[in-house]
Parts: C-alpha cells; structure tokens; sequence
C-alpha cells in the first residue's frame, strides 16, 4: 500500500474511495513516567516515551491500511497524524487519509 502525504501521485490518476483512519490510544507505564520524570530533571530525549509513541503511531497505520485496503485502494493519500489527551495520562494516535484506487 502506498502511503503519501501529498494530494497526487506523480504519473497516477486515481479515484477517491473515501477518508480512512486508524487510532490508538496508549496509556502511560507508571515504571516509565518515574525514569522519565528523573530525565526530565537533567535534559535530553524521553527514549522510553519516543518508542511508545512510535508503536502507536505504527498501530494507528496498520489499522488505517486495513480499512483502506477492504475499500479496494491501492494508495492512500493526504496521510496525516494528530494527536490528543482523551484522559491524564493516555493519549490517542490518529492517522487518517483518503484511500484512492488507480485508473
């Protein structure tokens, strides 16, 4: 599945199918929130939190993919990220896009 996040694809023509997305919501480790808290007092990146985030991301994709890929597409396209506080101490990871299919 190709994954762009322009609104063509150079030398394709594609009908749109329709928006698709994916989500995860991660909940934060209270083992990780300590370390993470001990890191933050002296700088530098939250490793434990950069590989959480990313799995999610990760998740939120493959379940965007799934979706597009029972539509019939080929390609998605316009893919973006966002993210959100849905409570203290979880956040939801959501890609989305539009699933196109090639002429």
């Amino acid at each position: 599945m190709l994954l762009v996040t322009t609104d063509k694809i150079t030398g394709k023509t594609f009908e749109e199918l329709g928006i698709v997305s994916g989500s995860m919501v991660q909940s934060k480790n209270a083992f990780k929130d300590i370390g993470a808290g001990f890191k933050s007092m002296v700088g530098g990146e939250l490793g434990s939190y950069t590989k959480m985030l990313q799995e999610a991301r990760d998740i939120a994709t493959q379940r965007m993919v799934k979706q597009a890929e029972q539509m019939g597409a080929d390609a998605i396209v316009c893919v973006r990220f966002s993210s959100s506080a849905v409570m203290q101490g979880a956040a939801e990871i959501l890609a989305s896009g539009t699933a196109v299919k090639f002429a």
